[in-house]
């Protein structure tokens, strides 16, 4: 603990010197010394200043910040979620709102964001240098007009071992692979030996079950297994058959690399760590992942020297062949927008602009967490590798939780129960693919109608007098990784 805590007052220190270096170059005038204020939404405070507090507060010591956490909003059984967030802002009035992409969208059509592109053209702000896609996005979200802007953004591709593709004769992957091509190339790498020696042609996140893969391939072609303003389920069609036949053929090829839930490194050295990831350890040739690989790989140059992985690449993520330029690879979690009837727009553009600026990239590009910075200049290449392949896709939004906020709060995770079990059915071979989708869309639809229904119920009691709802308990509003 300790020792965490003097890493961390290191790391401020070199990156505090690094950005009063630099300030000069700043785009805002912080010498007029007029002292102003700004009530910033976020998570909480402990967070915030530590990802953008220390170091806007270090170069605008003028500006006072007071954090309005959105752990403290009241969601109570059966009360909208969009409601009782916007009853917080509107009794809390912060300045500056930290933002989901649905929150973004949704206060901006009800027109309740400040107009960003008046601002950009007053002060001749850079956004040429921001990833051109998540402007573009940002934008798609709110018709076409800038309210938001965000520091960094999330993304995924494939990593893939050159040598491994040599060596046995498989012709490199490439941008803007559909599905099929891509697990076809997985395919041809040879399945024998032991798991302990044997090689892999693809390994896809941390979870390799039928479900999952079959969610991955559906989602990235814009399908939706529920329709949430009729409450009609949708998963029996040939589009979702077809995304599982294709995960199934898959599986059963053996081409998959699958994480050992019981596996661990404890005891081990930090060198047996590093090669315990498949791709690092050379047992996988291509890996779907995002920039924590990146930085194990990074690591592993330094520790394992010529051990590893040496000679590696990235390409984009899969695609769908009827959009191949869009990605649901890659997405935005935290959007900046300045309330329209906030009083202190000047020191809310202040930090909203600093932190989306280059200075704010440059100096913490370093020591992202969680995501890559979007002015694409700083995304580190030093060793040549297709950086672009995290963000040369536009992301869109995918449809497999679009409005899943209208769904009663239980659905999802009881479906996400009944769809594994039917799936398992087709993995031990007692079920066709289309028999369990035909039994997934009967139980789901009852399920949502019973949930539904309570639901409606629930919402009608609500709204009469003297009739009291227990509170849930409190809960930080916080996206959830596209990991």
């Amino acid at each position: 603990m300790r020792t965490n805590r003097i890493l961390t007052i290191g790391l401020f220190i070199a990156m505090l010197a690094g950005i009063l270096a630099g300030c000069s170059s700043g785009g805002n005038d912080s010498k007029d010394g007029q002292k102003s204020s700004i009530k910033v939404m976020y998570y909480d405070e402990r967070g915030f200043y530590q990802q953008y507090g220390m170091l806007f507060s270090a170069l605008y010591p003028e500006v006072e910040v007071e954090i309005i956490s959105t752990q403290s909003v009241n969601y109570e059984e059966g009360k909208d979620m969009k409601k009782a967030m916007q009853e917080f802002i509107d009794e809390k009035k912060p300045d500056v709102l930290m933002l989901s992409t649905d929150e973004y969208a949704r206060m901006a059509g009800e027109g309740k964001l400040y107009n960003l592109d008046t601002l950009i053209k007053k002060d001749k702000y850079d956004i040429e240098g921001i990833v051109p896609g998540v402007i573009d996005y940002i934008k798609q979200q709110s018709d076409g007009v800038l309210y938001g802007l965000t520091p960094n953004f999330y993304g995924q591709a494939i990593y893939y071992n050159k040598d491994l593709f040599t060596k046995y004769g498989v012709p490199f992957p490439e941008d803007r692979m559909s599905w099929d091509k891509l697990l076809q190339l997985a395919e041809r790498f040879p399945t024998n030996g032991t798991k302990e020696d044997r090689v892999y042609g693809l390994k896809q996140g941390y979870q390799s079950s039928l479900y999952y893969l079959g969610l991955n391939i559906g989602s990235s072609q814009g399908l939706s297994y529920i329709n949430p303003t009729t409450m009609k389920m949708m998963i029996n069609s040939d589009s979702w058959k077809a995304a599982f036949e294709l995960a199934d053929k898959a599986i059963k090829s053996g081409s998959l690399y699958t994480e050992d839930p019981y596996a661990n490194n404890q005891g081990g050295t930090y060198e047996s760590y590093l090669l315990s990831d498949p791709f690092i350890g050379g047992k996988v040739a291509m890996s779907i992942d995002g920039n924590y690989l990146l930085e194990q790989i990074k690591t592993a140059k330094t520790v394992l020297k010529d051990k590893g992985v040496q000679n590696w690449d990235l390409v984009t993520v899969p695609v769908n062949p009827q959009s191949p330029d869009e990605s649901t690879g890659m997405s935005l979690n935290q959007i900046f927008a300045i309330d329209v009837k906030s009083p202190n727009i000047d020191a809310a553009w202040k930090f909203v602009s600093y932190v989306n600026g280059p200075e704010f990239a440059r100096v913490t590009s370093k020591t992202q967490n969680g995501g890559f910075p979007t002015r694409t200049q700083f995304l580190s290449n030093e060793d040549g590798h297709h950086m672009e392949a995290f963000y040369s896709l536009k992301p869109t939004q995918s449809n497999m939780y679009k409005d899943f906020d209208k769904l009663p709060q239980e659905f999802y995770m009881r479906f996400e129960g009944l769809t594994q079990q039917e799936m398992q059915g087709v993995t031990a071979g007692t079920l066709k693919i289309s028999e369990a989708l035909d039994n997934i869309q009967t139980k789901g639809q009852q399920l949502l109608t019973e949930l539904s229904s309570k639901k409606g119920d629930t919402e009608a009691k609500s709204n009469e007098p003297g009739i009291a709802i227990e509170q849930a308990p409190e809960a930080a509003v916080a996206p959830v990784p596209a990991e």
